[in-house]
């Protein structure tokens, strides 16, 4: 089934006198359950289009299509609701709240959603669980190894029980040995079903997808589906 689906999509961004076209007439079908590698060098095109994927911006022209709704056309507190119930988002960062424990980290996406103090702190340790912290609850992120953060903000991008995982740069603030345990966790997340797309500009990395896609100028010079 297609989970997100892109027609003629365009960008362009005015910087100055200029217009810089970062996508160009692009169209792209990511079904349900994929494990799809966006790649491409600076300037490609990818980080706009993880932007426009994750609702965070909207398209010049086409149209996005996530989940049978139609993105592109929805106002700001539209988008916003679609971000918080569809979207799970993994940053190279973590971005996690500094003096706030792992558990409060993960339900601060059910917090926007109205849900009550028990079953958030329910559904934050079921996902802190499932990505192996069951012992670092309590565990502010500065008593935590980077491993460990990452592991807080995937749960934290999972609490919401979202229709796909975007992750930017996800190892990329990691060590190898450390970022090829965090691969480890999407490719279990992905046998459970959830879609995991990844930018990353590491072809060791990109190798984990099943699918990598790879932009250049702002479109897509190849598609490889390792199926």
């Amino acid at each position: 089934m297609d989970l997100i689906k892109l027609n003629n999509l365009s960008k362009t961004y005015q910087i100055g006198q200029n217009k810089v076209e970062a996508l160009k007439n692009v169209d792209l079908t990511i079904q349900n359950g994929e494990f799809v590698a966006i790649m491409g060098p600076s300037g490609s095109g990818k980080s706009t289009l993880m932007n426009l994927l994750g609702c965070l911006d909207k398209p010049s022209t086409g149209e996005y299509i996530l989940d049978k709704n139609i993105v592109s056309k929805l106002d700001n507190n539209e988008l916003a609701e679609i971000r918080n119930k569809k979207i799970g988002f993994v940053f190279q960062n973590f971005n996690l709240l500094a003096r706030t424990t792992a558990i409060e980290n993960v339900e601060i996406p059910l917090i926007y959603s109205g849900i009550n103090y028990k079953e958030r702190e329910s559904k934050a340790k079921n996902k802190l669980d499932l990505v192996g912290l069951r012992d670092r609850f309590n565990h502010k992120p500065n008593q935590l190894s980077g491993g460990q953060q990452q592991r807080v903000a995937i749960a934290r991008a999972l609490v919401n029980e979202p229709v796909v995982v975007l992750a930017d740069e996800p190892t990329g603030a990691l060590d190898t040995k450390t970022g090829e345990e965090v691969m480890t966790i999407f490719h279990e997340l992905n046998n459970s079903g959830i879609t995991i797309i990844i930018v990353t500009h590491e072809i060791d990395i990109a190798f984990h997808a099943k699918r990598v896609i790879t932009f250049r100028d702002g479109v897509i010079i190849e598609d490889n589906n390792k199926i």
